[in-house]
């Protein structure tokens, strides 16, 4: 989630546990705690693929949290023994700061390794878009309302029940998706198309509207955008907006062996697509982004030399010749189902993009 989001969680449970003896300074240091695991922002990596694989690794470790909950937990008592909070509370309330924010990245598209050092498929449960206002506005009044009010039990009332709501929230989201792939699947049933595999993810910037993508035994991508709201508002017969692309992965029996793409693979938990363009080979994560063609992190690995061959580059990002416009219509789709988002618009410009200029060794 993002930075703001992630400081208010953590003012909210610290001012809840530790609002009524330490009053603001509970809340200023919550949001100080929660923001932490993501200073791994600032270390530098030789290219875009490991930079973006090795981000929400250690420092979103529920191990390494843990243990640094307990060390800053006695490091306070030590520093500040003023006996206003138990170290058992004291703990529990940075222990839960940090150990929450990993938890909620978890809930985006993005993967986090919760089990570092070990390495199983980073979790992304989906259910939340990275910037969602409906779940961060109740924690940020509580956290303003906290800091103006100081050390006082409505302080602690307030952040609970933020907590609670924000909490609901998130409890919605999950049924949500669910509901969005069980309609999703049911069309593309309908149409004969078997599904394998199936993943979804909230659109910006609610719960409302649901990009679903499943695959095929033919190595086919299907696409199908779902809206909590259509039922009500769409006119009878209505069908989800849908289209099948191939994933193009028979590229994989002749790219050059790449640890990077390996890496991205199983970052990715293999929701990839590979396009040639121009002799480039641009390998794309699928599961991030707002319709075919207009995804978030997109990829060169390699490139096919005039003899057929290929080479191996050092990654470097290809920038999808998308803009901020292409928003607009999957705003409006969340409560209007007609006109339909242009799928296949998006799907013809796949190929299309600029690189970025590649990392340096």
């Amino acid at each position: 989630m993002d930075s703001v989001t992630q400081a208010v969680l953590g003012a909210s449970i610290c001012g809840s546990l530790l609002g009524r003896q330490y009053g603001r300074k509970a809340l200023l240091a919550g949001a100080v705690l929660a923001t932490l695991p993501d200073l791994d922002v600032f270390i530098a990596y030789p290219d875009p693929i490991t930079a973006m694989v090795s981000h929400r690794g250690f420092s979103h470790s529920l191990f390494v949290l843990s243990g640094l909950s307990l060390l800053i937990a006695l490091l306070w008592k030590l520093l500040r023994p003023d006996g206003r909070a138990s170290a058992g509370r004291l703990g529990l309330a940075v222990w839960l700061t940090l150990i929450t924010h990993p938890l909620l990245d978890a809930l985006t598209s993005y993967g986090t390794q919760l089990l570092w050092p070990m390495h199983p498929t980073p979790t992304t449960w989906s259910t939340i878009f990275i910037i969602d206002p409906l779940y961060t506005l109740p924690l940020l009044l509580a956290t303003v309302l906290g800091l103006v009010r100081g050390a006082t039990p409505a302080t602690v009332r307030t952040c609970v029940l933020a907590l609670l709501v924000s909490s609901l929230y998130l409890a919605a989201s999950v049924g949500a998706k669910f509901w969005a792939e069980r309609q999703a699947s049911l069309q593309l049933g309908q149409d004969g198309i078997q599904v394998q595999r199936i993943y979804s993810a909230a659109q910006p910037f609610s719960i409302l509207l649901w990009r679903v993508v499943a695959r095929d035994a033919q190595d086919k991508e299907c696409e199908v955008i779902v809206g909590l709201l259509d039922h009500w508002r769409a006119p009878a017969g209505h069908r989800y907006e849908s289209i099948c692309l191939p994933v193009n992965s028979q590229y994989l029996d002749v790219l050059p062996d790449t640890p990077e793409l390996d890496r991205l693979r199983w970052f990715s938990g293999d929701w990839l697509r590979y396009d040639l363009i121009d002799d480039l080979m641009v390998v794309s994560d699928i599961r991030m982004g707002i319709g075919p063609g207009q995804y978030s992190f997109r990829f060169v690995v390699a490139e096919r030399m005039p003899d057929g061959n290929w080479l191996r580059v050092i990654p470097y990002r290809w920038l999808s010749g998308r803009d901020m416009s292409e928003l607009k219509p999957a705003l409006s789709r969340i409560w209007q189902p007609e006109p339909a988002l242009p799928l296949e618009q998006w799907a013809s410009r796949i190929d299309q993009g600029v690189p970025i200029p590649r990392a340096t060794p």
